[in-house]
C-alpha cells in the first residue's frame, strides 16, 4: 500500500535522515587501515543508543537471509555489496567499504548508504564509486511530481550504461516512512514514462549499486552478504528523498 506523507511527516523523516548522515560521517572518519568491522558496528550501536533511535536492521528477517539480522549496520567489503554482515575483519589498505544503515526516530525511518576507499585508492574503484554517486544524483533529479517511476529507474540505468557497468535488478530502491520497506520497488534500470505516477508526499530510498564486471550475484554462507558473482569490486550509494511540489528533497543530508 502506498502512503503519501504530509509536509510535517517529511520533516520528521528529515530529522532521522540528518542523524544518519552524521552517523555515516562519524564511521567514515574511523574507517582506516587496521580498524575491525566490529569496531564500526559497535560505534554505530553506541550512536544509535545515545540518540534514542531504533535500528531497522536488528531482528530484520526477510525471506532471504539466514535467521534474523543481529547487527545495526551493513558493512560490505570489496566484492560484497549488499547486506554485508559485520564480522571479525580488519580493514586493509585499498579496501572498498560500503556502509548501509536505516534507523527510526519517533516512528519515522530514513535509509542511506555510501561507499569509500580505505587508505590508498585505486582509480578503478574511484570510478566505480563515482558511477553510483552520479547515478544516484540522476535518479534524484528525475524524481519530480507528474513524472513516472520509470523515469527514476531509466536515469539511474543510463548513468550505469554510460560508465559501462551492468545493472542487477533483483535488489533496488524502495518506498519507506513508518517502516523500512514500503511500496513501491524502485528498480535501478527501467523505461522512462512507465510505471507509477510520482506525487508529492512520496518518500523513496534510491540506491544504485554496481559491480565492475557482472550483474549476477552470489550469497555468502551467512545467508546475508551479497557479492558480485565474478568477484569484481562493487559500490553502493543511497539517499532517502521526498517528492514535493517543488521537486525532490534529499532527507539524508547532514543538517546545516
Amino acid at each position: 500500500m502506498l502512503e503519501l506523507k504530509t509536509p510535517r511527516e517529511i520533516e520528521a523523516m528529515r530529522t532521522t535522515g540528518a542523524f544518519i548522515a552524521e552517523l555515516l560521517d562519524d564511521l567514515q572518519s574511523r574507517a582506516r587501515v587496521g580498524v575491525n568491522l566490529l569496531d564500526l558496528e559497535h560505534r554505530a550501536r553506541q550512536l544509535i543508543e545515545d540518540r534514542g533511535a531504533v535500528s531497522c536492521y536488528w531482528d530484520y528477517a526477510p525471506s532471504f537471509g539466514r535467521g534474523p539480522f543481529r547487527n545495526v549496520i551493513c558493512l560490505s567489503v570489496n566484492d560484497a555489496v549488499l547486506h554485508g554482515l559485520p564480522h571479525d575483519y580488519v580493514l586493509r589498505d585499498g579496501d572498498l567499504l560500503s556502509m548501509d544503515i536505516a534507523v527510526s526516530i519517533d516512528g519515522w525511518v530514513a535509509d542511506s548508504a555510501r561507499s569509500l576507499i580505505v587508505g590508498t585508492p585505486r582509480a578503478e574503484d574511484q570510478r566505480l564509486i563515482e558511477a553510483t554517486e552520479r547515478a544516484l544524483a540522476a535518479g534524484i533529479e528525475a524524481a519530480r511530481p507528474g513524472g513516472r517511476l520509470g523515469d527514476i529507474s531509466a536515469a539511474i540505468g543510463s548513468v550505469a550504461a554510460d560508465y559501462g557497468y551492468p545493472v542487477n535488478t533483483q535488489f533496488g530502491g524502495h518506498g519507506l516512512g513508518r517502516t523500512m520497506h514500503e511500496d513501491p520497488h524502485v528498480s535501478n534500470q527501467g523505461r522512462a514514462g512507465r510505471g507509477l505516477k510520482l506525487q508529492p508526499g512520496l518518500t523513496l530510498a534510491l540506491e544504485p549499486w554496481l559491480a565492475c564486471g557482472t550483474d549476477k550475484i552470489v550469497y555468502d554462507p551467512d545467508g546475508w552478504t551479497i557479492r558480485s558473482a565474478d568477484g569484481s569490486r562493487t559500490a553502493h550509494s543511497e539517499h532517502t528523498i521526498a517528492i514535493t511540489e517543488d521537486g525532490p528533497v534529499v532527507l539524508t543530508r547532514r543538517a546545516d
